[in-house]
């Protein structure tokens, strides 16, 4: 028996395999240009309707301006961790600014979003603690929860009755109590109800931690995000995120009061130990966020795109649930069928995201379309017309899975 069977024989790689031999796999497809409205994609021009650049800056002149400066004056790395070598003026340059943008007293940054979540849970919550979170929540908030000694407990999603319900279970414990939601849920594109976690968080003394990665630049007062949108700001404890959306870089950030962001700087393993955001990504987010404080035009362009989105789709019967921002899920409920349209899309110059268990329930398998500033309302229009006329042609026949 060969060390490497458990490799072999994982359903990971039967899957893949399978999807691989039938031309369905949809994963790690090369992109050569830029993403924008239009990508190229094994050599095909198609409609980009998958990616996170709600703003459609990822390529705009002004940030790779900034970048290549950058790398002109620091050079490509900060060759060490934020805790030693690793801190340019640039990072506390971007971090001041931050702060006054999201309406918090301090903030951190982080090599990536994904690192946030991980590096913020395991130091605010430990052995004797809980961690409420919403069953939808992203994957990277699953891990911090892992990684921490906290007890993790699961409320339905959105379920603010369900929330209150299991916070009353441990209402006589002396541990930390720490709420984290998603602002945007990444797949099904609805928006945490975060007035009210807050709410049922101050009967229990609860902090409260929204993760704005979805939400920044989409919500809020110029994009502030979640708790700007509810107006909610001074009550929320902690807001995090990413660059890698709507900022058209990569990193994250967590803004709070002076005195957890002190702590966190100096507990938050994967802020210590891991080297630090590098000059151009650090400079690319500073220039993203002067052009989302000074022009609130890409959002407004984005929220006209997604209702007149909203419309088309609903008029064309397609299953959107309850969508209600840029990320409108299209439910196929198979996996297998999920694959098959996604493929045929691209064939037909459409490229969507399609999302199936376990990151989603097998009845929830979905085409993730996201739509960004940089959208025309022609381009729009063909794509919801191609998309309704293949998943018509494949989603009544019920028995193509098989």
């Amino acid at each position: 028996m060969s060390k490497y069977d458990f490799v072999k024989n994982s359903n990971l790689v039967i899957q893949a395999k399978l999807l691989r031999e039938t031309n369905m796999y949809p994963f790690f497809r090369p992109i050569s240009s830029p993403q924008s409205d239009t990508a190229i994609i094994e050599g095909q021009e198609v409609l980009m309707f998958g990616s996170n650049n709600y703003l459609g800056l990822n390529n705009h002149p002004k940030i790779k301006e900034a970048a290549t400066a950058a790398i002109n004056k620091y050079g490509t790395s900060c060759t060490g961790s934020r805790f030693m070598n690793g801190t340019l003026d640039l990072h506390h340059e971007l971090e001041d600014e931050l702060k006054d943008f999201l309406g918090k007293e301090a903030v951190i940054i982080f090599p990536t979003g994904f690192q946030v979540n991980t590096g913020v849970l395991p130091a605010m919550a430990g052995k004797g603690d809980h961690i409420f979170i919403d069953e939808l929540n992203h994957a990277s908030i699953i891990d911090g929860c892992r990684m921490s000694l906290a007890q993790r407990i699961k409320y339905k999603h959105n379920d603010i009755f369900d929330l209150g319900r299991k916070l009353n279970r441990v209402k006589n414990s002396a541990g930390v109590k720490l709420i984290i939601t998603d602002g945007i849920f990444s797949m099904d594109g609805d928006i945490a109800k975060l007035d009210r976690i807050v709410m049922e968080a101050s009967k229990h003394d609860a902090f409260t931690f929204v993760d704005c990665a979805h939400a920044i630049g989409v919500l809020g007062n110029h994009g502030a995000g979640t708790a700007s949108h509810y107006g909610i700001t001074d009550q929320v404890d902690l807001i995090g995120g990413t660059f890698s959306k709507s900022m058209a870089s990569v990193g994250g950030f967590v803004a709070g009061n002076k005195d957890v962001i002190d702590y966190l700087s100096h507990a938050s393993r994967s802020y210590m130990f891991s080297a630090s955001l590098p000059p151009a990504s650090t400079a690319s987010v500073l220039a993203s966020l002067r052009l989302i404080k000074s022009d609130d035009s890409f959002r407004q362009k984005l929220w006209e795109n997604t209702h007149y989105a909203l419309r088309l789709m609903r008029e064309h019967s397609l299953d959107i649930g309850l969508a209600e921002t840029p990320i409108i899920p299209i439910y196929i409920r198979d996996s297998i069928l999920t694959f098959r349209v996604a493929r045929k899309l691209l064939n037909r110059g459409i490229y969507v995201n399609p999302v199936v268990a376990p990151g989603v329930k097998e009845n929830d398998a979905l085409l993730r379309f996201s739509l960004t500033a940089a959208h025309s309302k022609e381009q729009i229009e063909h794509a919801i017309e191609i998309i309704s006329q293949v998943v018509k042609s494949y989603v009544p026949q019920e028995n193509l899975c098989h």
